[in-house]
Parts: C-alpha cells; structure tokens; sequence
C-alpha cells in the first residue's frame, strides 16, 4: 500500500501557494503520490525559486491568479472539481508585515475567507486542510509548547493575520460547513528549512546566498534557538491530515499542531556550523561573523504541542536535528554547487523521508 492510504493516486489535487518554497516541495510529493494537481498562485516569489528551478509547470495544472480574486478562484474550483484542497497561499514574511501591512492582512485574512466562501459553492465531497501558523496562537511567553485549544490572538500585525484567519475559518465551519460536502481541517506549523528557500530575511537563505559569493554571513542573534524543521515534516501532516478527513468525519473542523521533535532546538551558531561543514567549510569561524549579541528571551520561544496529532492521527516527526541539516545542507549543495536536477533530487529527498517514516513504522508511510 502507497503512503497517506493511497488517498492520493488519482484524486484531483488544487494546492494554492503552489509557487512558494512550502507548495512547491507540496505539488512534488502529490505528482509522486499519483494525484493531478491544480495550482493557483499570484506570481512566483522568489527568483531563483524550487517551482522554477525543478520545472514544477511541467508536472501540474498552472494557474496564475490572486487568492482574493474571488471569481477567479472559485472558477479553478469549479474547473478541476478536486478531491482535496490544501490553501497555502500567504503573505509568509513577518518583516514585509510591518512594510505592508494592508497586503498582509488582506491576502492572509481576506484571501482565507474567499477560499472559504469558494467552497461553501462546491457540491461533491471534499476535504478542505487550511494552513495557518504557529503565529496564530496569543504568545504569552510561557516555556510550554501550545495546545490547539489554546487561545489566538496576535500582537504584531503577522501574528494578528493568522489569529484573524484562524477565526474566519471557525466562523464559516459552524455557520456554512455543518451540513456540507466539504470538510475542513486546519494545520498549524512553525517555520521550516529545506532545499529551494530563497525567501528573504531566512537564516539559511542568508548563508547560502553569501557562501555561493565566497563570503560570509553576518549573524546578530548567535545564541538564539530554534526548534528547526525540514519541510517534509509539516507537509506529511498535512497530507496525512487531508487523508484522515476523508475517512473520518468526526475530525471535520479540527485543528492539528504539526512540529518538531521536542530535541530538535538548536542555537543559530550550532545550525550554521553544521551547515557550513555540508558546504565543505574547513573552519566554521569562515562561514559566519558575528556582529553583535541581540538579547533573545528563550521563554519567548513559541514552541507546538502534537500530542493532539499524535492521538488522534498517529502521526510524528520522522527527522532527527542531524538528518535535518543533512536534508537541507546536502539540496543546496548538490543542486546549486555540483549542478545536480533540481527536480530529481527534490523527489529523491522525499523518497528518502518516506523510507525512514517506514523505517520507523509511522502509520502514514508507505509500507506501513
């Protein structure tokens, strides 16, 4: 049996956000699951980017448009009549919050309603997972990871936009989606790293950038922690997520953590010392130059919960803090030093993840 109940293989797929660093890794695995995807995004973010550099357009059905062109959406949803829906599409940048604010609030709050509203006219059976993040929850700075029944809120304008979208979802799920052939759930994450990032103000991105110049990147914040996740980590829970709505309906509205080991937190300094050592750094003191000692309170660290995920869906992380510096080290150097397909070892990346779910006997993996 295929990974996810081989829910996948066949279905019709629409992933919004398909161009980003996060849709774009998404839209691979699904094309490798079987399944025929429809993406929908405004433009392409970054350039380089993973969706341009492993020809994604050549493998999916590709649509550019703006989320909040509410005709122009519902007019894909009705096109490739999907199996499943996976709403990515975002304003990820904390910084360009604070630049932008109204694109922020309007493309993560008001973009999330008119997916939601596009739904609401679908009349076959279809699950809807929901991306927000783990910014939605009202950070109070305890040193505990977050529950899903823990309050949202926000106090700076990117925070403020997931809460904010978190409640447009709630409010449609009880007043439209009750008695509806879609079902919707809801999948919560932190930020991740991976190959194909080329997103600004990223840490990883910073150092491939400056090491690809043969210079090095300067650090502020060396001791501050982080609990790092691949990519893959959150994108087998939202996959695995979409499958468990299809055949359980009492999951229908709820909302999933997906996070890291509890091991996985390292300081900024020992992530870019492992890195550097993947790019072939003899010393790491040439890779990094730390320019200063910014305060970094550890209790304001946002950290997930998954028990919830782990009950009720038996899913958990697959990779080590090793494996995951492993798996982001070795994509950048193999694809933009050693002039490797970029597609090709994206989709042997994946393999690999699902060979050491199965190893380690999750239930979504492939010979589970």
């Amino acid at each position: 049996m295929r990974s996810f109940d081989n829910r996948y293989a066949g279905a019709r797929v629409v992933v919004t956000g398909h161009t980003g660093f996060k849709g774009a890794w998404l839209s691979l695995w699904l094309t490798q699951l079987g399944a025929n995807v429809y993406g929908y995004s405004k433009d392409i973010p970054t350039d380089p980017s993973l969706f341009d550099l492993a020809k994604v357009d050549g493998l999916i059905d590709h649509t550019i448009g703006d989320i909040r062109d509410f005709d122009s959406f519902k007019g894909l949803l009705h096109r490739a009549k999907p199996d499943y829906v996976f709403h990515l599409a975002a304003q990820p940048i904390v910084s360009k919050s604070y630049s932008d604010p109204i694109e922020t609030m309007s493309t993560n709050v008001m973009g999330t309603t008119l997916v939601l509203e596009a739904l609401r006219s679908v009349d076959w059976p279809c699950v809807a997972v929901l991306i927000t993040s783990d910014k939605c929850y009202d950070n109070v700075e305890w040193v505990w990871g977050y529950r899903e029944t823990d309050a949202l809120g926000g106090k700076d304008v990117y925070s403020g936009s997931k809460g904010a979208a978190e409640l447009a979802i709630r409010c449609y799920l009880h007043s439209f989606f009750r008695d509806h052939p879609v079902r919707l759930g809801i999948g919560r994450a932190g930020n991740v790293i991976g190959g194909g990032d080329w997103a600004a103000d990223r840490i990883v991105v910073d150092c491939i950038k400056a090491w690809l110049a043969h210079g090095s990147v300067p650090i502020r914040s060396p001791a501050a922690t982080r609990p790092w996740q691949h990519v893959l980590e959150p994108l087998s829970g939202y996959l695995d997520l979409g499958a468990a709505l299809a055949r359980d309906a009492t999951i229908h509205g709820e909302a999933f953590n997906f996070g890291p080991r509890a091991e996985q937190s390292r300081t900024v300094v020992e992530l870019l010392g492992d890195l550097a050592a993947i790019w072939g750094f003899d010393s790491p003191d040439a890779a990094y130059k730390i320019i200063g000692q910014t305060p970094f309170h550890e209790a304001s660290l946002l950290k997930l919960n998954c028990d919830k995920a782990l009950l009720q869906l038996k899913w958990q992380p697959t990779l080590s803090y090793a494996e995951c510096v492993d798996f982001t080290g070795n994509w950048y150097r193999e694809v933009l030093r050693e002039g490797q397909d970029a597609r090709a070892s994206t989709l042997a990346q994946i393999e690999r993840y699902e060979q050491l779910a199965t190893k380690q006997g999750h239930a979504w993996s492939r010979y589970s």
